[in-house]
This record gives structure tokens, C-alpha cells and sequence, in this order.
């Protein structure tokens, strides 16, 4: 992918944004090699979540090096970091996200590098824009790890971390650009069936097979699919099954995601059909279950069209023109920046690092340092800088954020 030099539409020149954004953009450019170094160390190194040691370290450095005020093992969490600078004497306190975790057997095919770098690339540009136009406020630079399956962002929320925080943005990369996407609430489940060991060919009858439970377990998940409301995924996979062909399994576990788009639903009758398929399970093999949530519930993200509406701005300018206000709303994930936009304003947009090219592929590590991922770290760091100088500069484009924020809390 090209970088982009499009003109920016006339609204968006008249706003200001689109002049800003291409200043940020500069910076950015500055900033090539620093920050795409920083985006191939991360990705030459894939560590899982809660163990990124290494590319927590790199980014505190980066951050350190420009100025930043720097504070490791935050929240209760060694690899999460908290990085700040303040402008002025007063003004809002707003946090851009950085995520570093990698995936397991497959590295960085989901492009926290990209996340991380366009994150320190955002933040010392809106460092050095928002003293250019006389700022203040309080940038932090979150480093959230843990985000595939662990839930960083939710511990940081449960030990105060995001405590008057005014507003947070990240940006995601993937093969579009897009403002906003429909990402999906999330419970993290585990089934354990226990059994009767016996020997599978002299003493049969004498099992209790959990083996056979997780597979009726499967079968009746992949039945009730059929029935469960759009907007709504179940996955699930045994985790363990036995140790060996000749003795009836006597413990097995299946590991779930239930995800929908509605909260009320997710936890309520879709989440008491899955139990029963469990119950069912252990009922027919005359075994018996344990059922539980094993990590933090990822709620749905919360659009802010307030912010949205920069962004659209901003992607304009950088030459990455998408329809205005619409985004992107097909099949998703889920991201624990979903349950900060249901505490404070948020935005997690998209960008392109390879167009048409799915997450959570071997095509997608390849493309998260390709010239399209380069680019998504530059192009994402000028996005969120021109949307974090606008809400330290714009004090009347926060305030119509927060009241978006309530306003759409109170209609859910």
C-alpha cells in the first residue's frame, strides 16, 4: 500500500481537522524510522498475553526517551504501563491505548504491533501539536496488556487505572479503514465434565466416559446455532480429553467464547442455553460438570458519533476516504476496549493494512509489517493525534462527546 497524499474533502479543510491532520501526519513522518523500528522489534518477537516483557520495555523506552513520564507494573499487571505529559495547567485528562500482545502459534496475525507503534507514534505527535496551539490537559499513554483472552484493559478499569480519564482512543489494524465496527460482547467459558476411569476394552461398562460428554457438548452447541439471535457466535474447543486410547477418559474440558452484540441477551437466555447444553451433556453420559467464567467478560463497544465524526474527518485528510458516519458493521470480534467506551467516551477505529485481508491469519502477520502495515503505523499514529490535539484544544468538541456518551448510556 501506498502512502496517502489524496486531498482532503472540502468540509474537512474547513473544520481545521483536515489541516491538522496532515500536520500530524509530518510528525509521524519524522518519526519513520523510530517508529517502524519499534513495529518490526515487536513483531520479530511475539510474546503472549501478560508474558510481553520485552515489548512493554521498548515502548517505555520510546516514550522515556521523547519526555514521558514513565510507570511500569500498574494495575497489579508487570507488563502494563502508564506514561504521561502534561500541557498547561488545567484541561482534560485523555489516554490513547497500546496493545502488544501476540497470538498463540501464530505471532503478531493480529497486528498489536502496528497497535503499540501508531500508539507512540500518536502520542509524541499530539505532544509536540498541542504545545504548537498552547494546549492543556493531560496525555497518558496506556499499555495495556493481555488484550486476546486476558482482559488488560478490564483489570486496569477494576484497579482505578482510567479514574478521571475524560475520554480514550486506540486504533485496530485490519484490511479496511473504518471508523467503528459492531464488535461483539464476549464471556470466556469453561466445561469440565468428570467421569469414571476404567479400561476401554476389558472393562467398558465400568466408565464414564467425559470424552463422550464434550462431544455431545459440541453437537448440541452446533444445534443450538441455529436458533440463537443474529449478531450472536459461539466457538468452542476441547482442551482435554483423556491421556491415553486404552482408558476411558475421565475428565475432559471445553473451552467457550459466547459472544452478541446484546448484553441483556449475552448474559441472560443465551447464556442459559449454553449451561443446559452442558447439563445435558453430563446427564447423558452419566458424568458431572462444573461450569464458570475463566477470564473477564469483554463487553460491546459503545459507538461515540461524536468522535467517529472527527475520525471520518481525519481518514479524509490522510487520503483514506471512507463513507462519512457509517464505518463498518459486519461479522466481528470482540475487544476489551469495549468496556472502556461503556465507562467513558471511546473510539476504536480501523485501519488498513492490507486491503481485504482477514485478522487472525498467516497472510496477516506477513502483512503487519509489510509496506501496508508501515503505513497503517504512520497514517494510525497522525489519526489519533489529530483526534487527541482536537479534544485538548477543542474543549467544545469533549464536551458534546461526554453528552453523546451519556445520552447513548441512557438509551441502552
Amino acid at each position: 500500500m501506498s502512502e496517502h497524499t489524496a486531498d482532503a474533502p472540502a468540509g474537512t479543510q474547513a473544520s481545521g481537522v483536515g489541516e491538522l491532520a496532515r500536520e500530524a501526519r509530518a510528525h509521524t513522518g519524522k518519526l519513520r524510522a523510530e517508529l517502524l523500528s519499534l513495529s518490526h522489534a515487536i513483531h520479530g518477537a511475539p510474546e503472549l498475553r501478560f508474558e510481553e516483557h520485552a515489548a512493554a520495555g521498548r515502548l517505555r523506552d520510546a516514550l522515556s526517551t521523547h519526555g514521558f513520564d514513565v510507570e511500569a507494573g500498574i494495575g497489579g499487571l508487570d507488563t502494563a504501563f502508564r506514561a504521561s505529559r502534561t500541557f498547561g495547567s488545567d484541561g482534560p485528562t485523555v489516554a490513547v491505548f497500546c496493545e502488544y500482545d501476540a497470538l498463540p502459534g501464530l505471532g503478531h496475525g493480529c497486528g498489536h504491533n502496528i497497535i503499540a507503534s501508531a500508539g507512540v507514534g500518536g502520542a509524541l505527535a499530539t505532544a509536540a501539536l498541542v504545545a504548537e496551539r498552547a494546549g492543556a490537559g493531560r496525555l497518558l499513554v496506556l499499555g495495556s496488556p493481555g488484550e486476546e483472552g486476558g482482559g488488560g484493559k478490564v483489570k486496569l478499569i477494576e484497579a482505578g487505572v482510567l479514574d478521571g480519564v475524560d475520554a480514550a482512543v486506540m486504533t485496530h489494524p485490519a484490511g479496511f479503514d473504518a471508523v467503528s465496527r459492531t464488535n461483539l460482547g464476549r464471556l470466556s467459558l469453561e466445561a469440565e465434565f468428570t467421569g469414571r476411569a476404567s479400561h476401554a476394552s476389558a472393562a467398558p461398562d465400568g466408565g464414564r466416559n467425559a470424552l463422550d460428554a464434550a462431544t455431545l457438548l459440541l453437537v448440541a452447541i452446533g444445534l443450538l446455532r441455529q436458533q440463537i439471535q443474529d449478531g450472536s457466535r459461539i466457538h468452542a474447543k476441547v482442551a482435554e480429553g483423556g491421556q491415553s486410547i486404552n482408558i476411558i477418559p475421565e475428565r475432559a474440558r471445553v473451552e467457550l467464547f459466547v459472544r452478541s452484540i446484546d448484553s441483556e441477551y449475552l448474559r441472560g437466555r443465551l447464556l442459559d442455553a449454553v449451561r443446559d447444553c452442558v447439563r445435558g451433556a453430563a446427564i447423558a453420559t452419566g458424568t458431572t460438570a462444573q461450569f464458570a467464567e475463566v477470564a473477564p467478560a469483554y463487553d460491546p463497544v459503545l459507538p461515540n458519533p461524536v468522535l467517529a465524526d472527527l475520525a471520518v474527518e481525519a481518514f479524509g485528510a490522510l487520503g483514506r476516504p471512507i463513507a462519512h458516519g457509517t464505518g463498518w458493521s459486519g461479522p466481528a470480534g470482540s475487544t476489551d476496549m469495549g468496556n472502556v467506551s461503556q465507562l467513558l467516551p471511546a473510539l476504536h477505529p480501523y485501519i488498513c493494512a492490507q486491503p481485504g485481508i482477514a485478522l487472525h491469519t498467516r497472510d496477516f502477520v506477513g502483512a503487519a509489517v509489510g509496506d501496508g502495515g508501515d503505513a497503517a503505523v504512520l497514517d494510525g499514529g497522525a489519526l489519533l493525534a489529530t483526534l487527541l490535539t482536537t479534544l485538548f484544544t477543542r474543549p467544545d468538541v469533549l464536551e458534546r462527546a461526554k453528552a453523546q456518551f451519556t445520552a447513548s448510556k441512557a438509551a441502552a
